[in-house]
């Protein structure tokens, strides 16, 4: 009897398994041939855990990614760093220190951690910083600075945002620019009435506004445009009516907003400062060249190990995290911190893996940029290749639990929609597979998840 029900059992799980690529093909066919679907590219690759092919439509096809792109950036910097690497921030001074005072510079330099001010991280947060560097100073024994505050951004290169990112994402929190000094993740919100400002989440330096709102639908409908460096920020678009909206933009100088909270803090906590706060890009521009101080550091501030940096560019999908391990893979591997080296590294990381080099047309860190081209059985082959890795683990943790129930990133950018994850059946068949549709006119999440519901 016990026999009988094994082959029974056996038999079962084969028909259900040849019955899966025909089911996949019957649901993407259907999709295809949809009116919202006419002019629409699909690429969609099916795996089971062994990288044993189950099924494919166009998987070979590239095609732009939006964020399931960073399952590749963060699989390179788990690898090529090490889950346990920190980011580090230090505060150091020029000069002597007599009597109390500081006859010199106070300087805060970083390489370049995306988590500082984070509200993500306990340990990260504003307060906990503050409190940190103003013991740090008072330690060192200084009650007076006869100079200035300089934050030193000179860690990476000047350009902060990646080319091809569009216009219209540059302001909005997500489109946040990368610095060797960010700050609260370089995020700023605006509690909005209608048309009208009402408060912000800490005080914008140096910002001033052009406002073309309108009211009029039920949902938030603007956009925010600042530009690095800039000190006029515009927004406009739509607002509900008479309902208190919170919109998201990004910081146009984050060094600068770093420096001048700073100067606030030394004020409140009695230390007497009366100089300028200055950033090294700043000088750098005024006097064409910028060297940091090598000795006299007072303080250190790390951020969390990189597993836990990556679990949230994951989950939530934080574009500053992967345009930040594009200029650090950069930086510490070519010697060069420009985001095309960085994506060139990138690039070359996965090529090393075996995946063919025709499929991973990298344009940045994150997917922001409608350049990415990427196919499907590139990314499920990424998958597959971390799978096998000790980082796994910390990589697996990250990727969110979308609406269906199963395990996946999310990519949504206008008219793409993608989908990269791995599933165990109800069956037991373990899956790895990725789903990625653009210029449909149609729901894609609702559509996509549909498809991938039959690996359920």
């Amino acid at each position: 009897m016990k026999k009988t029900f094994a082959v029974l059992t056996l038999s079962t799980q084969i028909f259900f398994a040849q019955d899966i690529p025909q089911k996949l093909d019957a649901a993407t066919k259907d999709l295809m041939n949809s009116s919202a679907a006419v002019a629409s590219g699909l690429s969609f690759y099916v795996s089971d855990e062994n990288g044993n092919f189950v099924y494919e439509y166009q998987g070979s096809k590239g095609l732009s990614t939006a964020s399931t792109q960073k399952i590749f950036t963060a699989g390179a910097v788990l690898e090529t760093l090490g889950k346990n690497y920190t980011y580090k921030t230090t505060s150091g001074y020029s000069g002597s220190i007599s009597g109390n005072v500081l006859n010199g510079n106070l300087y805060i330099s970083s390489n370049g951690d995306p988590t500082l001010g984070s509200w993500r991280y306990e340990s990260c947060k504003p307060d906990t910083f503050k409190k940190k560097l103003i013991e740090a100073v008072k330690t060192s024994g200084i009650a007076k600075i006869s100079g200035d505050l300089i934050v030193d951004d000179s860690y990476f290169d000047h350009q902060t945002i990646p080319g091809g990112w569009p216009w219209d994402d540059l302001g909005n929190y997500y489109g946040a620019g990368v610095w060797g000094v960010n700050w609260r993740e370089n995020q700023f919100d605006i509690n909005i009435n209608g048309k009208d400002f009402k408060s912000f989440s800490y005080p914008l330096e140096g910002v001033k506004w052009l406002n073309d709102l309108k009211t009029g639908g039920n949902s938030d409908q603007s956009l925010i445009f600042t530009a690095p460096h800039s000190d006029i920020a515009l927004i406009n678009g739509t607002l509900p009516a008479g309902k208190m909206v919170t919109v998201s933009g990004s910081v146009p100088n984050p060094p600068l907003q770093l420096g001048m909270e700073v100067k606030q803090w030394l004020k409140e906590s009695g230390i007497d400062f009366s100089g300028k706060v200055l950033t090294s890009s700043q000088l750098e521009i005024e006097d064409g060249k910028w060297e940091a101080p090598k000795n006299n550091i007072i303080f250190t501030f790390e951020s969390p190990t990189l597993d836990k940096i990556v679990y949230w560019f994951l989950r939530k999908s934080i574009n500053l995290y992967g345009e930040t391990f594009i200029k650090t893979l950069g930086k510490e591997k070519k010697g060069d911190p420009s985001f095309k080296s960085g994506v060139a590294y990138l690039k070359e990381f996965w090529k090393s893996k075996g995946i063919n080099p025709h499929m991973i047309n990298f344009a940045d860190g994150s997917g922001l940029s409608p350049q990415n081209y990427v196919s499907a059985k590139a990314e499920v082959q990424a998958l597959l290749y971390a799978k096998k890795q000790s980082w796994f683990e910390a990589y697996y943790d990250g990727f969110p639990t979308q609406d269906n129930g199963m395990k996946m990133k999310s990519g949504t950018m206008r008219d793409t929609k993608s989908f990269a994850g791995f599933h165990t059946s109800k069956e037991g068949r373990k899956y790895v597979f990725s789903i990625i549709i653009n210029n449909y006119q149609g729901n894609g999440n609702e559509e996509l998840q549909k498809i991938l519901n039959v690996l359920k």
